[in-house]
């Protein structure tokens, strides 16, 4: 069965690949021009949200550079020790909604310093897989539409991440803790 799964998974993608443009050309569609329409599309979608990205990596750089996201780590140390969470995971809560790499070189950190199966290397696997860059898909997809008014996506968006975060350390704890 595992073999099955590999074998449809090796050959979805280029499979899709040359039947869509076999569909489109038995229907009579100009393949290429339309790829082409496609591609001009998708560049200017590239330069509409260049500005939002730009933002959001200086930010990040900012936080990380000024010493900010170890200052807010010493502040909630005494919360993260009644809850029972780790004070070394607890930047994830920050990087993840921003950005997807920086959250990743984070994991990659905890991988390096704990282990890979480690609990801390565990739960940071948890939650980035129960988490999303909420900060980056609101600039992508919203920029790219040209909608300035996010309206509750981005606290929605955020309480999310918490509760991924939150479930992340405790389903972790409660699996992983006793080995």
């Amino acid at each position: 069965m595992i073999n099955l799964i590999q074998t449809i998974s090796a050959w979805a993608i280029p499979v899709i690949v040359v039947l869509i443009p076999c569909y489109g050309f038995i229907k009579g569609v100009k393949v290429y021009d339309t790829f082409v329409e496609g591609a001009k599309d998708g560049f200017k979608t590239v330069v509409n949200i260049i500005p939002y990205l730009v933002a959001m990596m200086v930010t990040i750089n900012i936080l990380r550079a000024s010493g900010t996201l170890e200052l807010l780590i010493y502040g909630v140390e005494p919360i993260l020790k009644y809850f029972n969470i780790p004070k070394e995971i607890f930047p994830l809560v920050i990087l993840r909604p921003l950005s997807g790499s920086g959250s990743m070189a984070f994991v990659n950190s905890i991988f390096q310093t704990h282990g890979p199966d480690s609990l801390l290397g565990k739960m940071a696997s948890t939650i980035i897989g129960s988490s999303e860059t909420t900060f980056y898909v609101v600039a992508v997809y919203f920029g790219a539409v040209g909608i300035k008014d996010s309206r509750y996506a981005i606290p929605i968006g955020l309480i999310a991440d918490v509760a991924g975060f939150l479930a992340g350390v405790f389903i972790c704890n409660l699996v992983f803790k006793s080995y």
